[in-house]
């Protein structure tokens, strides 16, 4: 077929790239080794990677066995001799500034912004306060501001950017263009919104629920890295969940699936037009918002200072440390009860293999948490997934729109088939 060496060498050159990303530095003799590329071809696929301006020369290192040592034999052949360590080696890796992408994380108190290398390593970070009900500034100066200051901060230009990932509460509707699901973001509803950002933003641009992008880190980098069918219960601002089937999120018609913070539970009077209330039965059951509440109930004091999001974090971990204390223990196992009655009508849906507690209000909790929600789904569902700690603690949303940029960036910068 005319073009398959030219498709076969491209191949080669993805899995290599792939290699030295999972990998980190290595010589031509090890990347041989792992791609099954003879050492000849392993030479020409570095030596072409190297001019297409995709790998560097780092310096040397440890090159394993001697040619005639472990896995081959004088000939080239893969063998199985006894050879000695090999001598130091000129060592390969993933030219840091080949391509760049930036994510974005958007809540209703702050946009922060981050740009990473195409290796992933993040160089430059931002954020710009965005308090109260009305924003202080329209949304695209918002989003513009937090981006040039983590391009200022990493040395780059907007040019050098080749694409940023947004992750907000809520949806899109692919069919309106307008934010569903998330009416406490203010400013952010505009019909012409993503229009406008187009405009103001000199790269491709894409928009994900900050739950689903959670979840993308925690597969990508975290607790749910290696499977296939999981569900991220995220627990912070609001109650919501990502799903992931046959390895990929599922995101529903109108982008709303996970959206379980309106999901009707026995527990608490139904709540109706709960798009107009912005909440519902998992939600007040289970939400951030009862931990304060709950605790003055059993009187536990002193309540701290803060947000509902910080106030319920600091008093479940508080809880967690202290769990022998009855009025803790209540407050633990009160919380698990609402958190895993709302997770058991996911579990009869969807059987998944893996869930993922995260977000601050159930981060905070740790283990002792974990536990207690374990224990309690394990007597309301049929089946019983393992049930994990998310393990993206530091800006897990915005970790997933930096994987996610990544991810398309890389797609196209490492595709030498052209």
């Amino acid at each position: 077929m005319a073009g398959t060496p030219r498709v076969l060498r491209a191949m080669n050159d993805r899995a290599a790239l792939d290699l030295l990303l999972e990998h980190g530095p290595l010589s031509r003799t090890r990347l041989g080794r792992l791609t099954g590329l003879s050492k000849p071809t392993a030479s020409q696929l570095l030596a072409r990677l190297e001019a297409a301006g995709l790998v560097v020369a780092t310096g040397t290192g440890a090159d394993g066995p001697r040619d005639g040592g472990p896995g081959e034999d004088g000939s080239g052949r893969r063998g199985s001799g006894t050879g000695r360590p090999g001598p130091n080696a000129q060592l390969y890796a993933v030219d840091p500034t080949a391509a760049y992408a930036a994510g974005l994380d958007v809540t209703p108190e702050r946009v922060l912004a981050a740009v990473a290398d195409i290796t992933g390593r993040t160089v430059g970070e931002h954020a710009v306060p965005t308090p109260g009900r009305r924003p202080a500034e329209p949304v695209v100066r918002q989003v513009t501001t937090a981006l040039d200051g983590a391009i200022k901060a990493a040395g780059l230009t907007r040019s050098d950017v080749r694409r940023t990932v947004i992750g907000t509460p809520g949806a899109f509707d692919p069919t309106t263009g307008r934010l569903r699901y998330a009416s406490h973001l203010p400013g952010w509803h505009s019909p012409t919104l993503l229009d406008e950002l187009a405009a103001a933003l000199p790269m491709p641009v894409e928009y994900e629920n900050d739950v689903n992008l959670a979840a993308l880190a925690e597969q990508r980098l975290g607790a749910a890295k290696g499977h296939d069918d999981f569900v991220l219960l995220w627990n912070e601002g609001g109650l919501g969940a990502a799903v992931v089937l046959g390895g990929r999120l599922h995101r529903g018609f109108t982008g709303g699936a996970g959206e379980v913070g309106f999901l009707p539970v026995p527990g608490v009077p139904l709540v109706r037009q709960v798009t107009k209330a912005n909440s519902g039965g998992f939600q007040e059951l289970a939400g951030s918002q009862i931990i304060p509440r709950l605790a003055r109930e059993l009187g536990i004091s002193p309540i701290p200072d803060g947000s509902y999001t910080e106030v319920a974090a600091a008093v479940v971990a508080r809880a967690a440390a202290d769990i022998d204390a009855a009025p803790h223990r209540q407050l633990l196992a009160t919380y698990a009860t609402g958190v895993a009655t709302g997770l058991a009508a996911l579990v009869t849906v969807l059987d998944p293999e893996l869930i993922v507690l995260s977000g601050s209000a159930l981060i905070s909790g740790g283990e002792p948490l974990r536990a207690l929600v374990e224990a309690e789904l394990g007597e309301l569902a049929a089946s019983r997934p393992r049930l994990v700690l998310g393990a993206v603690l530091e800006h897990p949303v915005l970790r997933g729109a930096l994987e996610s940029a990544l991810a398309a960036t890389r797609d196209e910068v490492f595709d030498t088939s052209r």
